[in-house]
């Protein structure tokens, strides 16, 4: 039997005994968990080892509470008639919903049951063991957990990964090419040569090109006409909400998922009372009900017409646990410009958004006629693409967003004809470098983790909060950044815990709870699995580490009092200066960040400080006292 804390010097039998007495294993992971919330009583281990410090007195008024608890359960339990407890479940709170759920109860589904115990069992595990390493060693109020270790490890390593990158230099050329048949100019750009492509990756190439192609004919010697559908995106989950709220509305995960939850409790409208305005928000489904789309169908056809409605199902990801539908509006007549005096200006937002992704998921595809060609100029070759929006389907309503570099809108080309020659207008040629991977933002950090399989819907939110709050990573015009803290700290796990605090590890811990949901795998076996090498690895890095000291980051900053160079410190506030003689030397000092760009007032120096809400602005080193200067913008050296 699986026992999550133990009490040292208490009887090993009477702790079976009491876990023992509770019949239905649910109420005896629920009488276990909710203990180990207790902070001066945290262990997970297996019955019959001791793993947990707290004091006899704690220890005393603890185990009165679990009798006392364990006499009320059986009590309970003993007055119940256990083959008819059922489970009730509807997926929004809606009359009709809720009637029909509290109509058509399901049992409790035992492997769902095991599989969630099995996720708190491991993750309370990992993470009540490992971070008290972190307080030894680094500083006390830390953190480690097997999903919000491996997001900071993510970031860290692509932060690596943009320290390291190298640029390289590459080349483009440009042709403004006239038609004139339709007086009408057009852009094409360099292929390669004999029709066979080819990069360019100096000055001195583009030189030799230039000089091949000076008085050449531009010939037309290919051109492709077709047409392209657009689909729309599938409706919401959870994941797909979180990145679109994040880059179309500029939200926190926190924010969104906050005012998806009232949206989905309830908001009063006028004549209807309270209304649950969305299904729920937790889940990883695109699925939706056939009523829904048949109110979807009704709502475009009427307001549309009956071109602009396309019955389309979406395939779920097969990792997806598909236990609720996608994100949806409870009333396809509830527009949102119809009910926006009921709601915040938040709350308005993000309804609209996931009202018109859900309708788009159920509209015509765009259409676009799209032209290609080919020209050749001497022995050279150039390519021309086009498009033209000829139906604009779901994007009436709806376009979504994207993390990647925009890519310039391909324009329209005029008629041309094979072995047609074109006029050149002008040439250019154009020099770029390439570029390193970009930081992830919050957006783009959640569809990495849906990507790799780690975590869960439901955990993206709390975990990027988390990191944020244990300071590993800050965030910079909405780019996450790893702290020094977070290197300091990803570096000694990720030395240390290998097999646990990475991608592969996670994604596969992923899988086996998804195995124990389906019965094809017991949780206590794959906990004890994961047990026994995990415990030997702890005592074997408790040990190396004893003795072990991290250096701490020396400044170039002198103490005041006492002359020793100060180093840097990691408060509730962040970073700061301390002097590393402490108790005798007690001095700290704040750190300053400033720009090179003088006062655009007085020409003092500009600070940037971090408003409560942590975002960034800038003052006058002066300020209150002889100058007034502070924006929210940062100064340039042409501003007045």
């Amino acid at each position: 039997m699986l026992i999550l804390f133990l009490i040292p010097g208490t009887p090993k039998d009477l702790l079976v005994y009491v876990a023992g007495l509770l019949p239905i294993k649910p109420l005896k992971f629920i009488l276990i968990s909710t203990f180990a919330r207790f902070p001066s009583v945290i262990t997970s281990t297996l019955a019959g080892e001791q793993l947990a410090i707290g004091d006899w007195k704690m220890s005393i008024v603890l185990y009165g509470i679990i009798l006392i608890f364990v006499a009320i359960f059986v009590f309970i339990i003993n007055k119940l008639d256990k083959d008819k407890i059922t489970r009730v479940t509807f997926n929004e709170i809606t009359k009709t919903a809720v009637q029909k759920a509290v109509k058509e109860p399901r049992d409790i589904d035992i492997n769902l049951v095991d599989a969630q115990q099995a996720r708190r069992v491991l993750d309370r595990i990992v993470g009540y063991k490992i971070s008290p390493i972190l307080w030894k060693k680094v500083r006390r109020g830390l953190s480690a957990g097997r999903v919000q270790s491996v997001a900071v490890k993510l970031i860290v390593d692509r932060e690596e990964e943009i320290e390291k990158f190298i640029p390289e230099e590459y080349w483009n050329i440009y042709v403004k090419l006239l038609d004139e048949k339709t007086n009408k100019t057009f852009e094409a750009r360099f292929f390669g040569k004999d029709r066979k492509k080819q990069e360019i990756h100096s000055k001195e190439q583009v030189d030799e090109i230039l000089k091949n192609i000076k008085n050449a004919k531009y010939i037309v010697e290919e051109v492709k006409k077709g047409e392209k559908k657009r689909n729309p995106a599938p409706p919401f989950t959870t994941s797909t909400m979180q990145q679109e709220a994040s880059r179309k509305l500029g939200f926190t995960l926190k924010k969104t998922m906050s005012v998806a939850q009232v949206l989905y409790e309830g908001v009063k409208i006028p004549e209807k009372g309270t209304v649950g305005l969305i299904t729920y928000m937790r889940t990883d489904s695109t699925r939706i009900s056939e009523e829904a789309r048949a109110a979807a169908k009704e709502h475009i056809v009427k307001t549309y017409g009956e071109k602009y409605y396309e019955n389309r199902y979406f395939k779920t990801n097969k990792e997806a646990q598909d236990a609720h539908e996608g994100i949806r509006p409870t009333y396809a007549d509830l527009e949102p410009d119809a009910i926006k005096d009921s709601l915040t200006k938040d709350q308005y937002k993000l309804y609209k958004l996931i009202y018109n992704r859900f309708m788009a998921s159920q509209m015509s595809p765009a259409v676009y006629d799209t032209m290609a060609v080919t020209i050749d100029a001497n022995t050279y070759t150039f390519k021309a693409n086009g498009q033209n929006l000829k139906f604009k389907g779901f994007m009436t309503l709806y376009v979504e967003g994207t993390d990647e570099k925009q890519e310039e809108e391909e324009g329209i080309i005029p008629e041309l004809e094979p072995k047609q020659e074109v006029k050149e207008k002008s040439i250019e040629p154009k020099q770029s470098f390439t570029e390193p991977p970009a930081r992830y933002t919050e957006a783009s950090l959640v569809k990495a983790l849906e990507e790799k399989g780690i975590g869960r819907p439901s955990t993206y939110s709390p975990t990027i909060t988390t990191i944020l709050e244990r300071r590993y990573i800050e965030k910079e015009q909405k780019q996450l950044i790893p702290t020094e803290l977070g290197k300091v700290v990803n570096k000694l796990l990720t030395e240390n815990f290998t097999d646990i605090i990475n991608v592969e590890f996670t994604a596969k811990v992923e899988n086996q709870f998804d195995d124990i949901a389906e019965g094809k795998e017991k949780w206590k076996e794959m906990i004890e699995e994961f047990y026994g090498p995990f415990e030997k690895n702890l005592e074997k890095v408790e040990k190396e580490l004893e003795h072990v000291e991290i250096e701490e980051e020396v400044s170039d900053v002198k103490c005041d009092k006492c002359g020793r160079m100060m180093v840097y410190k990691y408060g509730r506030f962040g970073k700061f200066l301390a002097c590393p003689g402490y108790p005798e030397c007690k001095n700290t000092k704040a750190i300053i960040e400033t720009i090179d760009i003088p006062c655009p007032k007085c020409g003092g120096i500009v600070q940037v400080r971090k408003a409560k809400n942590k975002r960034k602005y800038y003052i006058c080193e002066n300020n209150p006292k002889s100058c007034d200067y502070i924006s929210w913008n940062k100064p340039t050296k042409e501003t007045k």
